[in-house]
């Protein structure tokens, strides 16, 4: 059948199969390289093989629960909206969240997803107890940090090429209520963005969305969400007696692919100088709901069909601390000077973190939407260059073109990830479109 990732580029036919046991799914392994797919959130192609894609919704089962720790043991299959609705009335939250509810546990250890609250909590894979790897030659085994602690480091966030995860146990965290007290900062250009990122950091969660088509004065105009978990004091008399329900959050849906033309300079233009303005005027503290904070895009139900039938790419890069504000920069001089801006225009402040194969290091991050166009494309290309003249590098749960020279001059741990991926057996048994794109 024909598959794509979240931006629907590329769109790729595939042999899809559906095992509903480890038995069946170690069945799979000899009939050549797969790689396991879970939602088909990933942007790109990082969960697409055309000669075998093994999807792993099957394996959708809540396993264990131990409250005095907040340890939770789930299948790969799980995913992250059905565990905030079974515990967060419970009073346990997830510690990491990406931007979408609509993922699988095992696709948030593979992309060792991030979230607004990196800066202080780190990735998904730092409240990870272990997990459960198939490997090429069919046997399971735990790697954690103290067994099988190098492929358990490779794992988090390997994209699926270590093997393919059956099961983990990660800790939730505590929170009173269903609540964030959410704080709007309005900066005026870049130099006061980044000075309010350093400034909040001790706040729990931290993003901006980010005006890339700004220019003169208002170059790098921001408005910043800063959050934390309400407490049961935060509440008023209303919310108390019940603080973990919310009003059910109404979704619609894009019904069709939208006309590509809607997307041009001047409607992306006119949205984020709109955007800008209703920030402004709208009240500085509020109290919102979690799926209101964490999850915004999630309402609006197939929003990738926004960018028409040819689909859209995503450019996410991190740039080292020590070079941010130039990086930054540049890579938003170029967006505004090609005209092609983004409605979703993120940027995050990241923490320190050293790991084999995940994306975050500390510096900021910031990830942008392109229809998939020819011009789109190219520009691309162009933020590739300004990012590795930066000592940036790319996030592979995002891509779905970069080129493998730009991919291998940007990371140095390459080389040993692919040595590890030989000496277990995993190069020749698990390949996704975009391991063997990028030579990974």
């Amino acid at each position: 059948m024909k598959l794509s990732g979240w931006g629907r580029f590329p769109v790729v036919d595939c042999r899809l199969e559906t095992p509903r046991s480890e038995a069946a799914l170690k069945g799979l392994l000899h009939e050549g390289p797969i790689i396991a797919r879970g939602a088909g959130r990933a942007y790109g192609d990082s969960a697409l093989n055309a000669g075998m894609t093994v999807s792993m919704v099957r394996f959708n089962r809540m396993l264990a629960f131990d409250p005095s720790r907040g340890l939770l043991t789930v299948e790969a299959g799980v995913m992250l909206g059905d565990v905030i609705a079974t515990f967060l009335r419970r009073g346990w939250f997830p510690p990491v969240t990406p931007g979408t509810k609509f993922v699988t546990i095992g696709g948030m250890i593979a992309a060792d997803v991030h979230g607004k609250n990196h800066h202080g909590a780190g990735s998904f894979g730092a409240h990870l107890a272990w997990l459960d790897l198939m490997l090429a030659d069919g046997s399971v085994v735990r790697c954690s940090a103290t067994e099988n602690s190098e492929l358990s480091h490779a794992t988090i966030g390997g994209m699926g090429l270590t093997g393919i995860i059956l099961r983990a146990a990660f800790t939730l965290i505590p929170v009173e209520t269903a609540w964030i007290v959410q704080r709007t900062v309005v900066t005026t250009d870049l130099d006061a963005t980044m000075a309010t990122f350093e400034a909040a950091a001790e706040t729990t969660y931290n993003v901006a969305w980010i005006d890339c088509l700004a220019s003169g004065k208002s170059f790098g105009r921001s408005l910043l969400y800063l959050g934390e978990h309400a407490r049961l004091d935060d509440l008023n008399g209303a919310k108390r007696p019940e603080p973990f329900l919310t009003q059910r959050k109404k979704t619609k849906r894009i019904p069709i692919d939208l006309p590509s033309f809607l997307l041009n300079r001047l409607t992306v233009q006119a949205f984020n100088s709109f955007y800008y303005w209703n920030g402004k005027q709208g009240p500085r503290q509020r109290l919102v709901d979690w799926d209101t904070f964490f999850y915004p895009l999630d309402a609006l139900l197939e929003w990738n069909r926004i960018y028409g039938r040819r689909g859209f790419v995503q450019f996410q890069c991190v740039i080292p601390q020590s070079r941010s504000r130039d990086g930054i920069a540049a890579l938003l001089r170029e967006i505004a000077a090609s005209g092609q801006g983004s409605f979703l225009a993120v940027l995050k402040l990241l923490g320190r973190q050293e790991s084999i194969f995940s994306f975050p290091m500390e510096g900021y991050t910031l990830a942008l939407d392109f229809p998939a166009t020819p011009g789109a494309l190219a520009l691309l290309e162009r933020l590739d260059r300004i990012t590795l003249e930066h000592g940036g590098r790319f996030y592979l749960a995002k891509d779905a073109r970069m080129r493998p020279d730009t991919f291998a001059a940007s990371d140095d741990r390459l080389a040993k990830f692919r040595s590890l991926r030989q000496n277990s057996g995993a190069l020749d048994r698990f390949a996704s479109i975009q391991s063997e794109r990028l030579a990974l």
